[in-house]
């Protein structure tokens, strides 16, 4: 079954609420890595977050969400389009272990220098523009507790977050509350009632727990939650993984290293091995492939699939 996230909206419009499960995308997500529990845990939170928040942004390009630590974990990365197409990464410093019962506080910001980072990222810029960044410390014991505070101190939009993962699901729901105006053609919502909404919608949220989360269909998990309000809903969205490495990019990436650092490379290992980082694709380049990435000309073989050892 294709991963979906699904939207709704409460009768008075003023609260939104969203629920993503991804099974394929973080299977894929996970490929070609061997991930310590404690990172799945992360990790997956985070690529649930990412797709929740990038399913509001309102132009084609990208969110990416990054936590930059000072612990065993160095970077975790997610980057989620505008049409759900997704890629993550993580970091972890050479020499550091991660321990099973590691928390985001103890594997990223032990040292307190840990950054939540949210980057909004047109594809089409006008000139002279650049990519939002928004940056704030790592506070909060969770992902969705970091997420919240963010938004908090960014956006200013009351947004409660649940997120949960294991190895087989990653999956979360987010409520937010929207600012809400009046018009002709709209009806008209007190400040009272809207707060009156977003402590209802709360309250049931706040009844989920992380098994729950992870174990049961979004459908279900919404009635359940929410049986005694009507809601508006959406049509749901496809999620996918996506990573758009390939052959070509990574020979442009060795040209600009240089001839000489290739080179020695090549002259040291005997062929040169390059793994993605957001996928784990790898790519080996022999000493006929590096010699036409600098005179030219392309190998017969210049667009097949990576050697996979």
């Amino acid at each position: 079954m294709t991963d979906q996230l699904k939207k709704y909206l409460l009768e008075d419009r003023s609260v939104r609420v969203q629920a993503v499960r991804l099974t394929d995308t973080w299977k894929a997500v996970q490929a070609n890595h061997d991930y310590p529990p404690a990172i799945t845990h992360l990790l997956g939170e985070l690529v649930a977050a990412s797709t929740l928040l990038a399913a509001n942004i309102k132009f084609d390009g990208s969110l990416v969400l990054q936590i930059q630590g000072d612990g065993p974990i160095a970077l975790l990365v997610v980057e989620c389009r505008s049409d759900l197409s997704l890629r993550a990464t993580v970091k972890v410093r050479e020499g550091h272990e991660v321990p099973a019962d590691g928390d985001m506080q103890s594997l990223l910001n032990p040292g307190g220098n840990g950054r939540f980072i949210v980057v909004l990222d047109p594809q089409h810029k006008v000139p002279g523009q650049q990519a939002y960044q928004g940056i704030v410390p790592l506070e909060g014991e969770t992902v969705a507790e970091a997420l919240q505070h963010y938004m908090k101190a960014s956006e200013q939009l009351d947004t409660r977050l649940w997120l949960g993962a294991d190895a087989d699901h990653a999956a979360g729901m987010l409520i937010q509350r929207l600012p809400h105006h009046g018009g002709s053609d709209a009806t008209t919502l007190s400040e009272q009632a809207a707060t009156e909404t977003w402590d209802r919608a709360t309250a049931l949220a706040s009844t989920l727990k992380r098994d729950e989360l992870l174990a049961t269909e979004i459908d279900t998990l919404i009635h359940r939650l929410f049986w005694e309000e009507t809601l508006v809903a959406f049509d749901p969205q496809p999620v996918r993984w996506h990573c758009p490495c390939t052959r070509e990019r990574v020979a442009n990436m060795l040209r600009s290293l240089g001839q000489v650092e290739v080179d020695d490379i090549l002259a040291e290992r005997g062929q040169v091995d390059v793994a993605c980082d957001f996928c784990g694709k790898p790519y080996v380049f022999d000493a006929v492939d590096c010699a036409a990435l600098f005179t030219g000309s392309q190998p017969a073989n210049g667009d097949a699939p990576p050697t996979v050892h």
